[in-house]
């Protein structure tokens, strides 16, 4: 027996023509129009029901950013956390009047615009070959020279890693989130779908401009993290 649960992936403006509806994990999608939002979601999902399968549940989350993948590619939407459902049509209809200047607002700050998720991936310094002979005089120079060499290759790196971050930040202001690891730098950018040509140039620029860095530019993804 299926749930009555509303399985929901994402809110958006009501459309004013018909949008193609993917299918879902199960099922064929609905649209529930509020006043001036909707929302897309697949009645008789129940997240329960699959918690204690890993298989199910991995299906269900692919399903999940296909839905919301293939609906971006058709109009600006709200894309929602994997697990979000509600009771009953009339419950998701209280959420969305009750929310609707909250999700109004986070709509018009994305209208038009996709994700791009730009790695910075620092390159290694070469490690020093093994010289023949031990531990003699050219030895010793050898090794010095090379940990002089690692020092301005590592202080090179973190100089392009900061101009490149300030920069970007500069261009996109509140539209850009950093997140910095140890293996890596991932900028994530909200762009205009019109300034692709754009960014891939800025992109081009910087990878001159960073040669301690290999820059690696992802597809285009709903706005994640900017909701």
């Amino acid at each position: 027996m299926r749930s009555p649960n509303f399985y929901t992936y994402a809110f958006l403006n009501t459309p004013d023509v018909p949008l193609r509806l993917p299918s879902g994990n199960l099922g064929q999608l609905l649209l529930i129009n509020g006043n001036n939002i909707s929302a897309v979601v697949e009645p008789g999902i129940s997240l329960e029901s699959s918690q204690n399968n890993d298989e199910e549940v991995i299906k269900m989350v692919l399903a999940h950013d296909r839905v919301i993948c293939e609906l971006s590619q058709q109009t600006t939407v709200l894309p929602l956390r994997f697990g979000t459902y509600f009771n009953s049509e009339e419950t998701l209809l209280n959420h969305i009047e009750s929310h609707a200047q909250e999700y109004q607002k986070k709509l018009d700050n994305i209208q038009g615009k996709t994700e791009y998720t730009l790695k910075l991936i620092p390159r290694k310094f070469e490690e020093l070959a093994k010289i023949s002979g031990g531990h003699g005089r050219d030895y010793f120079l050898a090794k010095k020279l090379h940990y002089e060499h690692q020092k301005s290759f590592i202080g090179d790196q973190n100089r392009e890693k900061h101009h490149l971050i300030n920069l970007m930040m500069d261009i996109y202001r509140s539209s850009a989130i950093i997140q910095d690891y140890v293996e890596e730098v991932r900028l994530h950018l909200l762009v205009d779908r019109h300034d692709k040509a754009l960014l891939f140039k800025q992109v081009l620029t910087l990878q001159e401009k960073c040669p301690h860095w290999n820059l690696i530019l992802g597809e285009p993804l709903p706005p994640y993290h900017f909701v």
